[in-house]
């Protein structure tokens, strides 16, 4: 279990990093490209574009041909991107690697978590989902420390290294045990988008990601206009992600012991209260503290949102690599939006904007989940 939790965890801590590198270089690829905040949000949101093209091919190919082949698929394709934007010369290049990225993400995600969960005991489901959350904000907090050198250094140096790291992540996958594959039951996905249970997990993901995505085409932008580099801006983000890799196992026991919808709440409650705060700072020195805390807010989603996803499937029969396949549909289409929207209200009414609304979004996803209990949706029991 452990062998394969560190894999797990490494996989989507290569992928996140991949796909954080974007944030200082955005700025660099706005001037060499003369992106408007629209277009810049087009380029973020590719990755999500093609998160969301491959979440139910990636979920149904966990399943039926089991997680490790989804994983290897997702491994070389996140290997294809690196070098697409290692050679990148335009704009348009960049975006099909930055979608060619999502697509490898969501196959790798389906995999790795699908494996996971085959592994990991029903009761602490939460805390090992908590800690592959982990470290994928550990491959966020790095990945804006890889686009800082890139933009030092050059991005061909940088990202063909990281294209020769997928090589071996490749040949260690191949060597580790394979789990059994699950063939999905016929009209499996129609039945549990019917289950308000799933529906609401899925909604609860979607949530972080339309937030993520806004914010990380607005902020960068904004601190770039007050005169910080690139490797400024990804210190910010590597404190902030700093904080938010250590408290998601934590936020993962927490569900596992007290419930899935508390932790989410309490989230929630945060989230309105950055949302607000980015909509009314305007200067560097109320941004970035904002900007750390947001790392507690929007992070204390995952591990919850993604357990009562994992246990809905368990009761109803729904094969693992189907939901996780759902959960790329939520993620992909809430960080496919952000960025576009986000940069589109920008560019006609201002950054507050897209903030606000985005804070009008949380307030009722909270009252949505008012009238349930905090232990209306337990955790199952150990068999």
């Amino acid at each position: 279990m452990r062998r394969l939790l560190l894999l797990v965890c490494v996989v989507i801590f290569v992928e996140t990093m991949l796909y954080s590198a974007l944030v200082p270089l955005l700025p660099h690829y706005k001037d060499e490209f003369g992106l408007s905040k629209s277009a810049a949000g087009i380029l973020v949101g590719a990755y999500a574009a093609g998160a969301l093209a491959a979440a139910i091919p990636g979920g149904i190919a966990a399943a039926r041909y089991g997680p490790r082949r989804a994983m290897l698929i997702g491994i070389g394709l996140m290997g294809v991107a690196s070098l697409g934007f290692g050679f990148a010369g335009d704009a348009w290049t960049l975006g099909i690697a930055r979608f060619a990225q999502g697509v490898g993400g969501s196959l790798a995600w389906a995999g790795a978590l699908t494996w996971l969960i085959a592994a990991a005991p029903v009761t602490r489901r939460g805390e090992m989902l908590g800690t592959a959350i982990g470290s994928a904000i550990f491959g966020a907090l790095l990945g804006p420390a890889v686009g800082a050198l890139a933009d030092h250094v050059g991005p061909r140096e940088v990202f063909v290294g990281l294209a020769g790291l997928t090589v071996v992540l490749a040949a260690w996958t191949l060597r580790t045990p394979p789990a059994a594959a699950v063939r999905p039951r016929p009209g499996a996905l129609s039945r549990a988008l019917r289950e308000v249970e799933i529906r609401q997990a899925l909604w609860l993901m979607s949530v972080p990601a339309l937030v993520f995505g806004v914010v990380g085409v607005l902020v960068p932008l904004k601190l770039d206009h007050a005169g910080w580099s690139a490797t400024a801006i990804a210190v910010a983000w590597i404190v902030s992600a700093a904080i938010e890799m250590v408290l998601a196992p934590l936020i993962g026991r927490v569900s596992d012991r007290r419930g899935r919808l508390l932790p989410l709440r309490v989230a929630l409650t945060g989230a309105i209260g950055v949302l607000v705060g980015f909509a009314l700072a305007d200067r560097p020195a109320f941004v970035v503290p904002i900007l750390i805390v947001s790392g507690i807010t929007f992070g204390g989603f995952w591990a919850p949102a993604m357990a009562l996803l994992s246990d809905a499937a368990d009761r109803i029969g729904l094969a693992q690599g189907l939901a996780f396949g759902l959960m790329n549909v939520a993620w992909g289409a809430g960080n496919a939006l952000g960025p576009v929207l986000g940069g589109a209200l920008a560019d006609a009414a201002g950054d507050a904007l897209p903030f606000l609304v985005l804070a009008a979004f949380c307030l009722a996803t909270l009252v949505s989940l008012g009238g349930l209990g905090t232990r209306r949706i337990r955790v199952p029991e150990s068999p």
